[in-house]
């Protein structure tokens, strides 16, 4: 089938015969997915094309009714859905406009090198495809028909030039005159006009063109003639040969002009980074026509247009639009720090803040029956011809605007290309966005700090106010942590650079969290809102709208951003709401979640306090992780286990502060409940020493208050301290209490974890044979199958003790086919492990280490550290009985380091005792009773699961105190 869309739409099959449609909806959609041909079109770009800017309620539906329309008219196969919107299934070149941009650039290069012939016959087949208006069945696309009929135009302009290339000047006269008297400012034209007369021998007549040329523009839009209606004009005077000449040569300008560089400034600073942005961008531009860089307040987007328009290698004009006062119907707090003599609002503002830039001066001269000409016409009509980038910057209070006027100048200027930047993109066809993110930064524990962008900005900053600063050993950690503190934003640590005047670097970062009032000294010749930390952020503040601003506040209690859901739950406004805060670059989207920048988010903190509601929103944050929790923890041992801990890894920065926060206002309860559901997920992921102290901080503001009913959670937050490894009365006290009340046969436990930790941290009866009758014959009501699982475990463990290794053994794999039943992880690893240290203490080490070695894999799958070290440290015993000392050091080492890092104080005992056993063999009796003695002084007393241990260091340190005194 072909499209034709270069006049009223029709669709002619393969004979040429039309097919019917039906309504001018119809028509109007197949127009626009006809455009855009082979490519997915969204729909709300049809909608807009199809309705306007104020589409009926429920357009939705009566856009799929139209798609089915034409989907019946075309076929299915050729009408395709997808999730961003339909699709034209056909190759581009069946429609007429493609086509024909493909034939008019064909003409034009044959013109450009100088085969005239040729170029004349390719445009004449281009133009012929034209049947009357373009996309006439479309009338709220303007912009693409406008951007169709420049491209005919300038098709025109190109043929008549290849004819006039050709020697056919006396009959291109009439045609060429029609054409200037309807496009009177059209410099091109108007010079092959003055061409054609002197070519037909009518030099006085190629004379008055330009005269009469050159009074329009100077009336209409107060400008001179550009360089090629003046070279032409100068050729005339001449009688330059190369005017009747048939043949490629052509009156060009002077090609010895130079760059325009207009409001371009060099720059006083070096520029630091970016160097691969600056890359994306000039490539952009290459392949399109609107670039858009967007980011945050301070992000550098400025700085970066401006040296991506330094390297262009044609004329560049930069645009500052901070001085235009936003348009009437912007938000009530929208900026009013324009200054008085700031150009007009809005479109007219923006056109003329380019106007001036271009130093286009106001025309001086009005006809008294003919109005002025507007700003933008004036503009038009200047840049038809020109090749030109022009820098829009700083239009976030001005994006309708500035849209308005980017749309209208790239469809009437070929040449012209825009690079805007702005807290948002523009939101039009054919732009291409280029987010502009923070510098990076160093991770807290990196070699050399100066090898990212942050650091470096710091650096050079610094040694600009201080001469001889450098960062070294001595200062580096404490310039990272500036760095990282201010989210690797430019202008804040150049703010924070220039505070080395009067403070010392350790002064800076010890002040950073009151970051307002410490950056508030920059460049007096900067805008306003770029001279203090606090204007920058509040210029994008104020640039939302009350809901917006609510939400942005609100979304403030999140500490490690949040998904949609959350955000509309939390915040009580639905999540288009967010949606704008993101594309205005106050959150930030990652890998399905929003989140703010530290200083955004400080700042939105200081409004919610200012709005009476922190409290309220604090509560409902709270109520949402005690939610996600309850729902979360039972899945953490189940088939789901793997999703369930990734998902909690985004939300575990906010679980501490919900638990925090309930705590410091005396919601008790609710802190428990965080506090007892947590517990699964903090073990599995090692966060010994986060959640301990939390657990320490509640159970300090519990004081003696009990919940009844809450037994459970109470006892888990106990063992949550307990497991930090810290030991004094008042914990022993507090696991004693935790024996009283809930002994070990309470089953089934509501707090379904809890049943693994508290025979770790209370241990058994000794009566072995009871608790195995209780656990085996006690039991009033069947446990859940988790429950049910770990039981099998619990009782292989005691059958063991008491010798019955056979029993222990069937328990043990009874166990673990119950957990891989389920499909859970972390119970496998406990179970495989339980299983080599009862083959380790039958002296099957080949057996202990395959099954250590077991454990290991399915651990580093779970990706759970605690759980990692502790196998490291089985398969290393059992290497140490392989005669294999070096790989059991290894993994010794490996196991210590995990365990320092997550405060797994057993494990990092058992590490180091590994170490020192191994070291003691090789006769390293010094080494070996530093390693002893650093387990023995880590080791927690008291707990059951570290006797062996705490048996196996006393035996060592005996050993080392025997081989000493028979030296």
């Amino acid at each position: 089938m072909r499209f034709q869309i270069l006049g009223p739409t029709t669709v002619l099959d393969e004979d040429g015969e039309p097919v019917a449609l039906g309504g001018p909806r119809v028509r109007a959609l197949l127009a626009l997915l006809a455009l855009h041909a082979g490519r997915i079109v969204g729909a709300e770009q049809l909608v807009a094309g199809l309705y306007g800017p104020r589409p009926p309620e429920g357009v939705a539906n009566a856009l799929q009714s139209q798609v089915s329309r034409l989907r019946r008219s075309l076929g299915k196969d050729l009408v395709e859905f997808h999730p961003a919107g339909y699709r034209l299934v056909t190759d581009p070149q069946e429609v007429d406009a493609r086509r024909f941009e493909l034939l008019a650039s064909a003409g034009r290069q044959a013109l450009a090198g100088g085969d005239a012939e040729r170029a004349a016959a390719l445009l004449r087949e281009a133009l012929e495809l034209w049947r009357g208006a373009p996309l006439a069945d479309a009338p709220h696309a303007g912009a693409a028909a406008a951007a169709l009929e420049e491209l005919r135009l300038t098709a025109t302009e190109d043929r008549v030039q290849a004819d006039l290339d050709l020697g056919r000047h006396r009959e291109l006269v009439a045609e060429l005159s029609q054409l200037a008297a309807a496009h009177p400012l059209r410099e091109r034209l108007r010079a092959q006009l003055m061409r054609a007369l002197y070519g037909s021998g009518r030099q006085a007549e190629a004379l008055a063109v330009y005269t009469d040329a050159r009074k329009l523009l100077d009336e209409e839009l107060g400008v001179e003639p550009g360089a090629e209606l003046a070279a032409a004009h100068l050729a005339v005077l001449r009688a330059d040969p190369a005017l009747s000449k048939t043949t490629a040569s052509r009156v060009e300008p002077s090609a010895g002009r130079a760059r325009g560089r207009q409001g371009l400034r060099a720059q006083l600073t070096s520029f630091v980074g970016r160097s691969e942005e600056l890359g994306q961008v000039s490539a952009r531009l290459r392949a399109g026509r609107l670039v858009t860089l967007i980011g945050p307040g301070g992000a550098g987007k400025t700085r970066l247009a401006i040296e991506a328009a330094a390297q262009e290698s044609g004329d560049v004009c930069f645009v500052p639009l901070a001085p235009v006062s936003a348009p009437a119907s912007a938000p009530a707090s929208a900026p009013a720090s324009a200054p008085a003599s700031a150009p007009a609002s809005g479109a007219d503002g923006v056109a003329s803040a380019v106007l001036a830039a271009l130093d286009i001066r106001d025309a001086l001269l009005h006809h008294p029956d003919r109005p002025a000409v507007d700003p933008l016409s004036r503009l038009l009509a200047a840049l038809a011809d020109r090749e030109l980038l022009i820098v829009l910057d700083n239009c976030e209070h001005l994006v309708a605007a500035t849209a308005e006027l980017a749309d209208q100048l790239l469809a009437a200027c070929p040449g012209l290309r825009v690079l805007a930047t702005g807290r948002e993109a523009l939101g039009i066809t054919g732009e291409s966005i280029l987010p502009v993110s923070p510098l990076g930064l160093p991770p807290p524990e990196t070699g050399n700090p100066l090898d990212y962008a942050a650091v470096r900005l710091f650096a050079d900053r610094a040694a600009a106010v201080r001469p001889g600063f450098a960062v070294d050993a001595g200062n580096a950690a404490q310039v990272a942590h500036i760095c990282r503190a201010l989210d690797g934003l430019p202008l804040a640590i150049e703010l924070a650079a220039a505070r080395l005047r009067t403070l010392s670097v350790s002064d800076v970062a010890a002040r950073l969290d009151d970051r307002f009032r410490l950056l508030t000294r920059g460049s007096r010749t900067a805008l306003p809102r770029h001279q203090t930390l606090r204007a920058v952020v509040a210029w994008s503040w104020d640039l939302l709208d009350e809901d917006e601003q609510r939400m942005a506040r609100r979304l403030s209690v999140f500490v490690g951003g949040a998904r949609p859901e959350a955000a509309e739950r939390v915040c009580g406004l639905p999540e288009e709401v967010l949606f704008s805060l993101a594309e205005k670059s106050l959150v930030e989207f990652a890998d399905g979640r929003f989140r703010m920048l530290e200083t955004i988010r400080a700042f939105c903190a200081e409004r919610l306090a200012e709005s009476g509601e922190q409290e309220a929103i604090r509560d409902a944050h709270a109520g949402y992780y005690l939610d996600l929790m309850m729902e979360a923890d039972p899945r953490l041992r189940t088939s789901e286990q793997m999703e369930w801990l990734a998902r909690l890894d985004e939300e575990s920065a906010d679980l501490d502060a919900a638990v925090r926060w309930s705590t410091e206002t005396g919601r008790l309860e609710l802190a428990l409940r965080l506090m007892a559901h947590g517990a699964c997920y903090w073990w599995m992921r090692g966060h010994r020493r986060t959640s301990a102290d939390l657990a320490l901080g509640l159970l300090a503001a519990l004081g003696e208050t009990r919940f009844p009913g809450r037994e459970e959670e109470y006892v888990m937050c106990v063992l949550i301290t307990a497991w930090s490894g810290a030991r004094n009365e008042t914990l022993r006290a507090r696991l004693d209490e935790a024996r009283r009340l809930l002994p070990i046969t309470h089953l089934p436990m509501r707090v379904e974890f809890l049943m693994m930790l508290l025979s770790m941290f209370t241990g058994p009866p000794e009566d072995f044979e009871t608790i195995y009758r209780l656990l085996e014959e006690g039991r009033t009501e069947p446990l859940p199958p988790w429950q049910e699982a770990l039981s099998f475990s619990g009782q292989a463990f005691v059958l063991q003790v008491l010798g019955r290794t056979d029993e222990s053994l069937a328990r043990f794999e009874r166990s673990l086919a119950a957990f891989k039943a389920l499909g859970e992880r972390w119970g496998t690893v406990l179970v495989v492990s339980g299983l080599g240290a009862l083959r380790q203490a039958q002296g099957d080490y080949r057996a202990a280490y395959a099954l250590a070695d077991e454990a290991l894999s399915t651990a580093l799958e779970l990706d759970a550290n605690t759980e990692i070290a502790e196998s490291l440290c089985r398969r290393a015993d059992a290497l140490v009985h392989l005669d294999d000392p070096g790989r059991a050091w290894d993994d010794y080492v490996r196991a210590a380091e995990l365990s320092r890092r997550n405060g797994s104080m057993e494990t990092l005992a058992w590490a180091w005792l590994g170490q020192g056993e191994v070291a003691l063999a090789r006769g390293d009796l010094d080494r070996a009773r530093t390693l002893l003695l650093q387990a023995r002084e880590v080791c927690p007393d008291g707990w059951f699961s570290t006797e062996d241990t705490r048996e196996r260091i006393a035996a060592g340190l005996a050993a080392i105190s025997r081989a000493v005194s028979e030296r």
